[in-house]
């Protein structure tokens, strides 16, 4: 039993073996074969199994056991039998199976009678064997014994032929077996058949004992016969090599001739070559039958006949030249079949297709037929065809027209016609093949000339007979043109095409027409791009010269001009109408002319209206800070005050309302009598303000009642610090004006502490320092009482404020200074009152000394002042009084725009942030310096050095010719051409964060004109010390510690994270929270409202591998302490309906991620929510606006992708010919929110990758100003309930300065499931 069969019988035992003979192994077989038999022959199989597998690890160089002979392998399957039917006798009756019982005994007799037929029909088998091969072994011998015994006749060679024959028949016999083994085996078949007790025939025993003598006998009679006969077969030897020499060059020379006249020619034809193929063959079967009956004759005398080689390979070569022949007589037949195909009917795929199969056929033929004619004029015929079908197929194109044909005639120089009747055949006899290339460049022109053909016809035609113009109408009426982008995107698409079509070389035929339409589109173009912009323009000045009165009586001939204008364009618009289509309606004759010449009129009207806006801003320049439509809204409402007051915050630095009195029946005059903060703080003027007449004339009054009102009350401010008391004082007057006197009685008081120092009372200092922790103490008092939030906010600054003061004392007293000439006083920022000649306040800083500007500033916190906040303010006030800029440079987070703004409130000043692009041209700046310069207002130009290098060069110029002036002090100078006033008061600041992505280097020029100030990382300990005192913490000190301690060891210990940031902004915001929930609960301990605001605000920005180490250091600092955070459960409610209604499961993490998002919109109008996809970033902030409106807050939000467009469309930008402002998608977005009229909380999200391109421009929006400065000069505020949510998968492009603009909250690893 071999070994697969063993593996396939035995699956279940033992390890899978592979047989080395065989290319599959059972062992792999996925199913179970049971083999039927009792355990003993499974055992013994087994046992075989082992043995073989035993035998295979054996060493190879032992020789291989011999192969058991035939009779043994009888015996064993004879035995194996028996073995079995034994087995079986001895077996069991039945067996049982648990509570089954089987009967075995029919199995088991059945089985035993099958071994026993098995075993009958093999002992059968052997000894009719043993029969048949006796009876043939004594008729051979007694035939060879008749024959061998004949005489032999010299000349007799029937006799000799059949004593040869006689003995080769022995010699056949002997080389079949030895003597040995002819008897061997029988002997070996009798003795099994009898070990079996199988009855052998008497007979067989008496052969197997005579007749191996009878055969040795005839051996004998062999050898004689052989010697005898000797003399003879060297005759007839002689005599067959002379024939076998003869015959063999026979063979050589009809090898010759077949070579030479074989059907190898392809010249011979498929008819003739079968026909000499046939020849050939009988041929070549005379001359093998002749070498066959020389063979056998030698075959009878033991002579080797040598093999006929160049017959064989002439039978060769004539099967092979037979397939050639056959494959020529297919392809030639199919040929001719495809000939006489209509040229309607030809099908060039299909022909190609078998062609591509006889020429692969061909390749296939034995490679010895490749150097035949027939072979390769075959080949060449294929090849000629698969030529033929390209050209065929191309010129059974469409796209071939009758010129194209008689192109063709004339190049082939056949004439023909096409008609029905027209056949492939009639093509072919063209010779195509011969003129490919001209065939193919004839069909190429013709297939060009098809696609222009087609795009005249099908694209051009039928879009623009189709393609009508869309209309809207104005508020007055009038139809407005509305091409629609389908149009616009047709005509640029086409216009390039038609390009492209007349730059090829086969437009001839078409050339006319394409040059037509060319012209058409062009005009139909320039028409549009005209006309849109002529209804731009009238649709702009429609609503100024027809809707403002006052525009009207102010410009009176363009008005004029501007009426004929409508006129003349509402005829237009009603024209066009009638005639929609868009080609007819703009290829009209004299259209372009009349639309270019309503352009030219208007132009002179935008010239005319420019101008009257330029008067109107150095009337009043503060103008040059809105845009033109807020100045042309301003300007038609001028006799309406009220109607004005809405844009007062854009005119001055926190003036929010008007107060107008009232006549006897209640309506509002135009007397002004007082003003409200953005915070709502009012101040009433001393006097009424008249706002009558021109609107640039009430508003300089108006400003000049402001100012003059304030300098009256700080008068009176300061007069009655001493006579009243500190907390009645501070409520009776407002913010600024409690706050400039506050520091004009410290300069007052520090001076006189001098003075008694000077006298010698060395304690004076001292004893004033005392004085001043009362004061501080008793505001902390006050904070910590029930206060509004305005009188509140106003405690707060002016406790900031003190806490600077008791801070420059203690160091006075400290380095023991003795006099008030010294540099630590001197560099301080002081303000005086000079009651007695000029009634005026000043301020004083070295020997730089200011006249307070008295702009109303409102209730606005104040800058944290730090020793770094001196030192700024010294080199700020060193360059205003030397006529130079101020340049403080540094990282982001230092407080450089911060502390321009914050010294421009200490003087008083209107202070302008401007937040630079590259987007700014020279005339935009130049228009702000011309405002900068009229109005004596302070410019702030953060990231200055993000205006375009070539720009930086020419307001170097601008900046040089006002510091010029105000070095010489004229009140008129001239600015680059124009002559305008100047007020001495003017201050250019720039500030610049260097190394940053966007930026570039400032040219020396402009270097010099402004003194730089390095601003480094600020005190952050100071910073929220003081913040904490003003927040009405006792132990602001320690606490203060503390927090700066977690913030650098955060810096120093996490991970760096892109969105983290520990600067001043980040703690900032955290004390501000501070102050909230300080507030909220006044019993709790300060450090327990420390160690919960820390972890509360910072936890949720921690990345989920820093928590343990950020929850580590804050339990150090703060330990025994584990106050549970504090949840709003009202918010938490509301949160589950919203989410429940979106189809959202309001798991634990994804509330906690929105209330966390809640708080942080509280104290933060900038929030960026970072994650990878999928983290619910999108269902965070919708469901937290769902929540607000469950709460009665009308949320309201705008979501767009700020990367869909360019930083032109998304902020807008200015036209650099016409200096028409154009709108962009964000700017119209803010304003639209900011002028909204309910205060609702509103949102824009902006989802979308960062890049310092696009979100550089918000950083005034991002940071304290809270306003986006656009090129035009528009300035949009984010008011107190407008929010910017950043949507961001990570801060990896953003620069520090973005990263410490907003604060984040990382939503990684939250994940929300849809229900």
């Amino acid at each position: 039993m071999s070994v697969a069969c063993l593996q396939k019988h035995l699956p279940s035992v033992g390890p899978t073996v592979t047989s080395s003979s065989s290319s599959s192994t059972c062992g792999r077989r996925t199913s179970t074969c049971i083999c039927t038999g009792a355990d003993k022959e499974r055992a013994a199989a087994q046992a075989a199994l082992d043995l073989f597998n035993s035998q295979e690890t054996t060493d190879d160089r032992q020789p291989p056991p011999e192969p058991p002979t035939q009779s043994q392998q009888f015996a064993a399957e004879i035995a194996k039998f028996e073995k079995l039917r034994d087995t079986l006798g001895d077996g069991a009756a039945s067996i049982s199976f648990g509570w089954l019982r089987v009967n075995a005994k029919p199995l088991t007799k059945d089985l035993s009678s099958r071994c026993n037929k098995r075993s009958y029909m093999l002992t059968t088998y052997l000894s009719d064997r043993v029969d048949k091969e006796l009876d043939d072994m004594k008729q051979f011998v007694a035939r060879m014994d008749v024959s061998l015994s004949k005489d032999i006749i010299p000349g007799d060679n029937e006799s000799l032929v059949e004593a040869m024959q006689s003995l080769l028949a022995i010699r056949q016999r002997q080389r079949e077996s030895s003597s040995t083994n002819v008897f061997t085996p029988l002997h070996q078949i009798v003795e099994l058949l009898q070990q079996f007790k199988v009855k052998v025939k008497p007979e067989v025993t008496e052969d197997l004992t005579a007749l191996p003598n009878k055969w040795e006998k005839t051996l004998k009679m062999y050898n004689s016969v052989r010697e005898q006969l000797k003399p003879l077969v060297e005759n007839e030897l002689a005599a067959i090599a002379t024939e076998e020499t003869e015959f063999i060059q026979r063979t050589r020379d009809f090898r010759r001739e077949f070579k030479d006249n074989g059907p190898f020619f392809f010249s011979v034809g498929h008819g003739r070559a079968y026909e000499l193929i046939d020849e050939w063959k009988r041929k070549v079967d005379e001359i093998e039958n002749e070498r066959i009956v020389l063979a056998k004759r030698a075959e009878l005398f033991e002579y080797s006949i040598a093999p006929a080689d160049e017959v064989q390979e002439c039978r060769n070569d004539l099967m092979l030249v037979k397939t050639l022949w056959d494959q020529a007589t297919m392809v030639a037949e199919q040929i001719e079949e495809w000939k006489q195909t209509l040229w309607v009917a030809i099908n060039t795929d299909a022909m190609e297709e078998v062609t591509k199969i006889f020429s692969k056929d061909i390749r296939l033929i034995n490679k010895r037929a490749r150097v035949w004619d027939a072979y390769s004029g075959l080949e060449q015929v294929v090849k000629n065809f698969l030529t033929v079908l390209p050209l065929v197929a191309a010129l059974s194109s469409k796209a071939m027209r009758p010129r194209h044909w008689k192109q063709l005639m004339s190049t082939t120089g056949v004439t023909f016609t096409i008609d029905r009747d027209f056949r492939l055949d009639n093509l072919i006899e063209l010779n195509l093949h011969e003129y490919v290339d001209d065939v193919m460049g004839i069909v190429d022109r013709a297939i060009k000339e098809l696609s222009m053909e087609n795009f005249l016809t099908n694209t051009l035609e039928k879009t623009w007979n189709s393609a009508k113009f869309d209309f809207g109408t104005h508020s007055s009426g009038v139809p407005l043109l509305q091409p629609s982008e389908e149009v616009m995107q047709f005509m640029e698409d086409h216009q390039l095409q038609i390009q492209n079509q007349m730059a090829s070389k086969h437009v001839a035929f078409f050339n006319d027409q394409f040059a037509e339409w060319r012209g058409k589109l062009a005009t139909v173009n320039a028409v549009i791009e005209v006309w849109v912009e002529v209804q731009r323009t009238w649709s702009h000045l429609e609503s100024i010269f027809i809707g403002s009165a006052d525009i009207r009586a102010q410009l009176p001939q363009d008005s004029k001009r501007f009426d004929s204008i409508n006129d003349e364009f509402g005829k237009l618009m009603l024209d066009a109408m009638s005639t929609p289509n868009v080609v007819h309606c703009c290829t009209t004759p004299l259209r372009l002319e009349q639309i270019e010449g309503l352009q030219s009129s208007l132009g002179e009207c935008e010239k005319a209206l420019a101008d009257y806006l330029e008067t109107k801003r150095r009337a009043f320049p503060r103008f040059y800070f809105v845009s033109s439509p807020d100045l042309l809204d301003i300007l038609s409402k001028g006799n309406s005050p009220t109607e004005v007051m809405k844009n007062m915050p854009k005119l001055t630095d926190d003036v929010g309302l008007l107060e107008f009195a009232q006549d006897g029946e209640g309506k509002f005059t135009k007397q002004c009598i007082g003003m409200y903060s953005k915070e709502n703080e009012y101040v009433p003027f001393i006097t009424p303000c008249d706002c009558t007449g021109p609107v640039e004339q009430w508003l300089n009054s108006l400003i000049d009642s402001m100012r003059s009102t304030l300098r009256h009350v700080l008068g009176e401010a300061v007069n009655g610090f001493l006579e009243t008391n500190k907390s009645d004082w501070v409520r009776q007057y407002p913010a600024q004006v409690a706050l400039v006197a506050g520091q004009c009685w410290w300069s007052t008081e520090v001076n006189q502490a001098f003075e008694l120092l000077e006298d010698g009372n060395e304690n004076a200092l001292k004893d004033y320092s005392k004085k001043q922790e009362a004061r501080l103490l008793e505001l902390i008092k006050m904070i910590q009482g029930d206060l509004d939030a305005l009188n509140r906010q106003k405690v707060m600054t002016i406790c900031t404020i003190e806490v600077h003061a008791r801070d420059v004392v203690a160091g006075l007293v400290r380095d023991k200074h003795q006099s008030s000439s010294c540099f630590a006083w001197q560099s301080q920022l002081r303000h005086r009152w000079d009651d007695e000649k000029e009634q005026d306040c000043f301020v004083e800083i070295c020997d730089a000394r200011f006249r307070y500007s008295y702009e109303y500033l409102g209730n606005q916190p104040r800058l944290v002042i730090t020793p770094l906040t001196d030192r700024c303010y010294v080199t700020l006030t060193q360059s205003l009084h030397l006529k130079m800029g101020g340049a403080p440079a540094g990282p982001a987070g230092t407080g450089k725009t911060e502390t321009t703004k914050d010294l421009g409130r200490g003087l008083g000043r209107m202070v302008y942030v401007f937040n630079c692009s590259d987007s700014m041209d020279y005339k935009t700046v130049g228009n702000i310096f011309k405002g900068l310069s009229m109005s004596g207002s302070w410019g702030c130009f953060d990231e200055f050095n993000r205006i375009a290098i070539e720009v930086l060069s020419v307001v170097a110029t601008q900046v040089k010719s006002i510091l010029d002036a105000q070095r010489e002090k004229k009140v008129r100078f001239n600015f680059l051409g124009e002559d305008i006033n100047l007020i001495g008061t003017v201050g250019i600041f720039i500030t610049m964060n260097p190394g940053y992505a966007g930026r570039t280097e400032l040219p020396e020029n402009i270097k010099a004109l402004f003194r730089p100030v390095s601003m480094v990382v600020p005190d952050f300990g100071l910073i929220a010390e003081i913040m904490l005192v003003a927040e009405g913490f006792l132990q602001a000190r320690e606490l203060a510690k503390k927090f700066t301690t977690l913030y650098g060891l955060n810096r120093d210990l996490l991970s760096k994270q892109d969105h983290y940031d520990w600067g001043l902004r980040a703690v900032k915001s955290v004390l501000v929270v501070l102050g909230g929930l300080r507030r909220a609960e006044p019993d709790l301990k300060e450090e327990y409202i420390l160690f919960r605001g820390l972890r509360d605000f910072n936890l949720p920005k921690i990345a989920a591998e820093d928590r343990p180490v950020f929850l580590g250091l804050i339990g150090d600092l703060f330990p025994a302490i584990d106050l549970p955070r504090k949840r709003n459960e009202k918010l938490l409610a509301t949160v589950r309906t919203a989410a429940q209604t979106s189809k959202l499961q309001p798991e634990e993490s994804f509330l906690l991620k929105t209330e966390m998002l809640d708080e942080l919109l509280a104290v933060r109008h900038s929030v960026f929510i970072i994650g990878p996809p999928a983290s619910s970033k999108s269902r965070i902030w919708q469901t937290l606006a769902a929540s607000w409106r469950l709460q009665g807050m009308k949320c309201t939000y705008v979501d767009l992708n700020p990367k869909w467009c360019n930083s032109r469309e998304l902020y807008g930008y200015m036209h650099p010919t016409t200096r028409e402002w154009k709108n962009g998608v964000f700017s119209n977005t803010m304003r639209d929110l900011a002028q909204a009229p309910n205060k609702d909380p509103k949102w824009i999200v902006l989802d979308g990758d960062i890049d310092p391109e696009w979100i550089e421009s918000l950083n005034t929006v991002m940071d304290d100003n809270k306003v986006l400065t656009l090129a035009s000069n528009e300035r949009i505020p984010l008011h107190p309930w407008m929010r910017l949510v950043f949507e961001i998968g990570h801060l990896r492009f953003a620069t520090p300065a973005t990263v410490s603009r907003a604060s984040t909250r990382p939503m990684c690893g939250l994940t929300s499931f849809l229900a």
